[in-house]
């Protein structure tokens, strides 16, 4: 497991979730605003997508 920080405009939030959702197992994003005010920090916990097994 590894933590997954990204800092981005309030409108790409939702595009920027269902992204990283896809490329991996992802624990739902906590949310803050930046010291600024202007975007938000997301906090992902994520995991590798499990592999599909490998035929022979």
């Amino acid at each position: 497991m590894f933590e997954i920080r990204v800092i981005c405009e309030p409108d790409d939030v939702d595009r920027v979730s269902h992204a990283l959702t896809i490329a991996f197992n992802t624990s739902p994003a906590r949310q803050y605003p930046t010291r600024d005010g202007k975007r938000i920090r997301l906090y992902f916990t994520a995991d590798h997508p499990p592999t599909a097994p490998e035929s022979e």
